[in-house]
């Protein structure tokens, strides 16, 4: 399969979205948009961001083929609001369900959760 190199620059940068998580920080993400209701919902990995290559490679290739990708920063890295803080899994897996329940609410099926390198 060859990728329009025109159509991977346009998919490539998304659109801006902010979600409260339950403490009220802003979690900033961008929406890979394509022409339906599937979402994939792409997390960072250990003192990354939403902008790493490799979540930008693959939000890029979803969309090419037809399937929403969303990336975003948990909260304390990135654009997002909130301190970084070591090794807090469940507050980013309470930010997780804070970025389901607003797709969720926006009607778009979510057919998978990707992470990436939660280590070394």
């Amino acid at each position: 399969m060859t990728l329009d190199l025109n159509l991977w620059a346009s998919v490539a940068c998304g659109q801006r979205v902010l979600i409260s998580n339950k403490l009220g920080e802003k979690l900033v993400g961008l929406l890979h948009e394509a022409c339906s209701k599937e979402l994939v919902i792409l997390c960072h990995g250990f003192r990354a961001t939403k902008d790493d290559s490799i979540l930008v490679d693959l939000a890029a290739a979803l969309a090419s083929v037809g399937v929403n990708a969303f990336r975003f920063d948990f909260a304390g890295n990135g654009e997002s609001e909130g301190l970084f803080q070591y090794g807090n899994y469940r507050k980013e897996a309470d930010d997780l369900r804070s970025v389901v329940s607003y797709f969720s609410e926006q009607k778009y099926d979510i057919i998978a959760l990707v992470g990436h390198s939660k280590g070394r």
